[in-house]
């Protein structure tokens, strides 16, 4: 049986050790050369960091590499949890997460460009056995200032009895430790954390159990079946859980993560040709990502030189704007295009819903049925099960897909993670996502809207009491509220203040929140609204900017 994601990691190596299995811009790694670099990081940590503890969080700064992919599966090979972090992120905003999360150690897999106000140890160096300072304590100061020698060692076969001891006694000894650890991971041992937008103004930092990857990509094969060998082009920013469906599906069928340049959506026009001569087959992207190729018709206005070879077009994260969709389906006709719903909580996703007709402009796009082995149910404000068609309630997903909670916050765990109460007699455990849905005539599972002040723009779920937070954090800013226009996708910013203006208060979000979470209007007032009760009248306020 597959105890964690490794396990598919060492069977790709074993069967198709020549094969690429990762790629970026700047080069690519075999299913063997993965495998012995994901050994050598685990090593390395288990000797200088861990030195065997486990289930600890080890923080990894990222880029748009093929080495952050090594990075993870190296900190799950040690047996403790990755957590991605864009050192792009304002200082205050990655210094908060290091205070919630206190990592045992920090692991740099960024091409350098990046500053950083975060020490690190580099991840070329520890495959390159050159001496790098250590992290020595799980606290504050992350590094210690112990210099280390990472032995260079011939690999050896893990796993698949197949095991050759290099000679040296100190490399054998690394490998007696490895194994051991390899031996001791369960399924239920977490694999990663990521840190999602929190109401209170701290990130919440969502923990994911192997087994509940496992079962994705089990899932995935059920629903979708990618052929072996399949080429993935990977959209997402590793610190967005919609890149987990690359990383994983490519291992679980033996296909290859093509780490798509940034640039690329900036410059959508060259994005086709890039996809054509990378050979890449499934997207899974962001909504907007997929917006970005329609509103600019990348795919009618290049010559890619070679044809498309995509198959599939997948897309979650946000609500799929009609107009977009039918774009690709008019240009791209021969793909499968599938509407992905589920929030980080549930790993990536619970329901899919592959389109087989066309909509038009104002259609509702369901979110469809449930993935395998999962269970769906809409619950009202009782916790009673809704079965009736039309009628609104919060979605609700159970199974084992469900997060292990949030890391170092049992409050909101409990508060999200709830006891069903239609089995008394046992602990099941059902995940309220805090987004409203109902069955159409159909049957269909369709997305109504959120419950809360939680948004999802840009592809990313954002609490706007997270925005509220940092807005009102600002020295000259007297009071700061948000509202979130649907319609038109954007969040505005309320505020009164005796001095500052917009440029000031862009000023210092910058500070503290990464821009996709900036406010895109702002609105000065000389008076926000009030209820009876002394808080601000959102109601009102919603309506009042909505109509205009």
């Amino acid at each position: 049986m597959r105890k964690s994601v490794l396990d598919l990691l060492w069977e790709q190596e074993q069967a198709r050790p020549d094969q690429t299995a990762l790629a970026d811009e700047s080069g690519a790694v075999t299913y063997r050369e993965y495998a012995e670099h994901v050994r050598a990081i685990a090593r390395f940590l288990i000797k200088n960091v861990s030195h065997g503890t486990r289930k600890q969080p080890v923080a990894v700064l990222i880029d748009r590499n093929l080495r952050s992919i090594e990075a993870f599966l190296g900190v799950a090979c040690s047996g403790n949890f990755y957590v991605p972090l864009d050192p792009s992120l304002p200082a205050y905003r990655l210094q908060t997460i290091m205070g919630e999360l206190k990592p045992v150690a920090v692991l740099d897999a960024t091409d350098g460009g990046h500053a950083c106000e975060i020490p690190a140890v580099p991840v070329a160096e520890i495959l390159g056995g050159h001496a790098c300072e250590i992290p020595a304590v799980p606290a504050a100061e992350i590094l210690g200032g112990h210099a280390c020698e990472i032995p260079a060692v011939p690999e050896a076969e893990v796993l698949g009895g197949h095991a050759v001891m290099p000679e040296d006694c100190e490399a054998a000894q690394d490998m007696s430790d490895l194994r051991q650890v390899l031996e001791g991971i369960i399924d239920t041992d977490p694999l990663y954390a990521i840190f999602t937008s929190g109401s209170t103004g701290v990130p919440k930092g969502v923990l994911i159990a192997h087994r509940s990857v496992l079962d994705l990509v089990q899932s995935f094969e059920e629903a979708f079946a990618f052929p072996a060998g399949n080429v993935f082009g990977n959209q997402a920013p590793f610190d967005f859980d919609v890149s987990v469906k690359d990383i994983y599906n490519a291992l679980y069928c033996g296909g290859t993560v093509q780490v798509i340049p940034k640039r690329m959506f900036v410059m959508p026009k060259l994005l086709i040709p890039y996809l054509a001569e990378r050979g890449i087959q499934t997207i899974i992207w962001a909504v907007s990502a997929v917006r970005i190729v329609a509103d600019f018709k990348a795919l009618n206005e290049v010559e890619t030189g070679q044809p498309l070879q995509i198959r599939d077009v997948m897309f979650s994260g946000e609500v799929m704007p009609v107009k977009a969709l039918n774009y690709w389906m008019d240009n791209l006709s021969g793909a499968r295009y599938v509407n992905l719903y589920g929030p980080t909580e549930i790993t990536c996703n619970c329901t899919y819903y592959v389109v087989n007709r066309r909509f038009e402009p104002g259609d509702a796009l369901p979110i469809g049925k449930t993935l395998p082995n999962m269970r769906i149910c809409l619950m009202d404000e009782q916790q009673h099960r809704i079965q009736e068609q039309g009628k609104i309630g919060e979605i609700c997903v159970e199974g084992t897909g469900l997060a292990l909670g949030y890391y170092n916050n049992p409050e909101k765990t409990k508060e999200s993670f709830i006891l069903d109460p239609e089995t008394p007699g046992y602990q099941n455990v059902v995940y309220r996502t805090g987004d409203l849905g109902y069955y159409d005539e159909t049957g269909a599972l369709m997305f109504a809207n959120r419950s809360d002040s939680q948004i999802k723009h840009m592809g990313h779920r954002i609490e706007l009491g997270e925005v509220e937070a940092a807005l009102n954090a600002i020295d000259f800013v007297t009071i700061a509220c948000c509202i979130y226009d649907a319609e038109r996708e954007k969040i505005i910013c309320v505020f009164q203040s005796e001095t500052g203006d917009k440029k000031q208060i862009v000023g210092e979000l910058a500070k503290m929140l990464p821009k996709y979470m900036w406010p895109n209007r702002y609105l000065k007032s000389d008076q926000i609204p009030m209820n009876s009760h002394g808080t601000i009248d959102r109601a009102l306020l919603k309506q009042e900017l909505l109509k205009k």
